[in-house]
């Protein structure tokens, strides 16, 4: 599961808008809309959505 599935799921669990989940987990909140238009984004910043994930779990 490629990390943007996963932030989509948990968006959809949580009901929680794009744009705060990106500022909450790495303080970006334009992350997920880049995400979904190609940005790669690289295995620290991917620990740190994994992480806020798990902290924040649905």
């Amino acid at each position: 599961m490629t990390i943007l599935m996963k932030i989509d799921r948990y968006l959809r669990q949580t009901g929680m808008p794009m744009t705060k989940f990106g500022r909450l987990a790495v303080g970006d909140p334009r992350l997920v809309h880049d995400l979904r238009r190609g940005r790669q984004a690289r295995e620290p910043m991917v620990a740190r959505i994994e992480s806020f994930i798990e902290r924040h779990g649905a």
